[in-house]
């Protein structure tokens, strides 16, 4: 599917579904995992999934030298590099215990370093760390191995180092171009700089550049994003990743460092939306969904055509629907039917580490109900279309009398020109692509029966 709408996506719509909602990069999401979930029942998983099909392995690095006020992420801020060294220790403990629980080394297609800021590492440090996980996974030839960078941490050097190592994906933390909002959130990085290093990326052969960006920072407003945007355009980033900013000072601290007098009012966050979603189209990008673009011979764009997109803990995805495991601190695995996530201090999780313990702190084992409704909500996240026979073969139900109520739902989105609701079939349409986690929403049963969604971003 094209992302080419024959609706505008007009300003009333887009403050329709300014709402709080799941970003669904899981079903249930990880707001619902319970502690009495240890890692007994996580062992167990591992156990019973072996070393015969591929993983996904997502390896977490806490530290940052400085601190982004809009930060949500589960970090660490200090400058000495020191403390790198009994955490990559302690991850060496945890990656044991995984292999010796499934049985040796299993296969792994995609691997993924995120943060916290992974280039905080040394590249020794990142030598040990990939030679470390070499050893007990078996990276398979043409598997994805993706790094967040923080551009004020690298250079060409640092970059070529991170190719040697077998790293083919890039993606920098950008947010903005403009020097004003750059300093009200404590993230300066001049355009220049970054664009050297996407020259670099290319030259070293890196297969994807991904950049992320941030809409509803303090002091930004609908024309210097639009700059930004214009500035990324011409840095031509094979993927583009734009999120809404969430202000929830209340549940992280960094953001109370905003004045929140500073951050643009509503119409022009939407305006902000509006316009980077027209001129991302007019540069030639897809819309993937949710936030993300791609240019058209990206595999993400080819996947989404060809109705092959997949969705995790790391967003969307070209690689085949597999367990995840997650290292190190605040992590989440995926194994089976079974959710699992890290302790989120570095004390709880070293400590369970010394005693050679997997350091989960909570998790989830889904219920035959969590399972239908996950398909469901990934099908219409990646493919934007439920086939009723599929799910129906899959888990043997009745859907139109399973989903009666949630079908009885979507007909007000049907219409807004949303979905189209089909005798066998609902299809998400051009102009719901925008708006997939609202259609996704109406069918998680967790936060239908819930008031409060505060504790999520806006949808918009």
């Amino acid at each position: 599917m094209t992302a080419v709408t024959d609706r505008p996506i007009d300003a009333d719509l887009l403050r329709r579904h300014d709402v709080a909602g799941p970003r669904y990069t899981s079903y249930p999401t990880a707001d619902r995992f319970v502690e009495a979930h240890q890692g007994g029942q996580h062992l167990q998983a591992l156990r019973q999934r072996g070393t015969a099909q591929p993983l996904s392995v997502y390896v977490h690095i806490p530290f940052c030298e400085q601190l982004c006020y809009y930060c949500a992420c589960n970090k660490i801020i200090t400058k000495h590099h020191e403390r790198a060294q009994p955490y990559l220790a302690a991850l060496e403990v945890e990656m044991d215990l995984v292999a010796e629980a499934i049985g040796g080394q299993a296969p792994v297609s995609q691997l993924h370093l995120g943060g916290g800021s992974p280039t905080f590492l040394s590249d020794a440090e990142l030598s040990l760390l990939m030679q470390a996980l070499r050893q007990r996974f078996k990276l398979l030839p043409g598997a994805e191995l993706s790094v967040e960078v923080d551009p004020r941490t690298v250079d060409a050097a640092r970059l070529a180092h991170l190719r040697s190592l077998g790293f083919n994906r890039l993606s920098f933390g950008v947010q903005d171009f403009d020097p004003a909002v750059q300093k009200a959130v404590h993230r300066v990085q001049p355009f220049d700089q970054v664009a050297a290093l996407m020259r670099d990326a290319r030259e070293l052969g890196y297969q994807s550049t991904n950049v992320d960006l941030i809409y509803g920072l303090p002091l930004q407003t609908p024309a210097s994003f639009a700059h930004t945007i214009s500035q990324v355009a011409e840095l031509r980033p094979d993927r583009i990743a734009m999120y809404a900013y969430a202000h929830l000072p209340q549940r992280f601290k960094p953001q109370r460092r905003i004045v929140a007098e500073l951050l643009p009012p509503a119409g022009d966050k939407l305006a902000m939306l509006s316009g980077a979603i027209s001129a991302l189209l007019s540069a030639g990008y897809d819309y993937i969904g949710m936030d993300h673009f791609a240019l058209p011979e990206d595999p993400l764009a080819v996947a989404k055509r060809q109705g092959l997109l997949h969705r995790g803990f790391q967003g969307y995805s070209t690689q085949p629907d597999c367990d995840l495991v997650g290292l190190g601190v605040s992590s989440i695995s995926r194994v089976g039917a079974t959710y699992a996530q890290n302790a989120k201090t570095m004390d709880e999780y070293e400590d369970a580490l010394r005693q050679r313990q997997l350091p989960v702190q909570r998790g989830l084992a889904l219920t035959r109900d969590d399972l239908l409704r996950r398909a469901v909500i990934m099908a219409l996240m990646c493919q934007g279309r439920v086939e009723f026979e599929s799910i129906a073969a899959s888990y043997l139900v009745d859907v139109p009398q399973y989903f009666a109520p949630e079908l009885q739902r979507l007909s007000q989105l049907a219409e807004q020109g949303l979905v189209e609701l089909e005798p066998g079939a609902i299809q998400v349409t051009p102009l719901g692509w925008y708006f997939v986690r609202a259609v996704a929403l109406v069918f998680d049963r967790y936060l239908q029966a819930d008031a409060s969604r505060e504790r999520f971003s806006k949808i918009i």
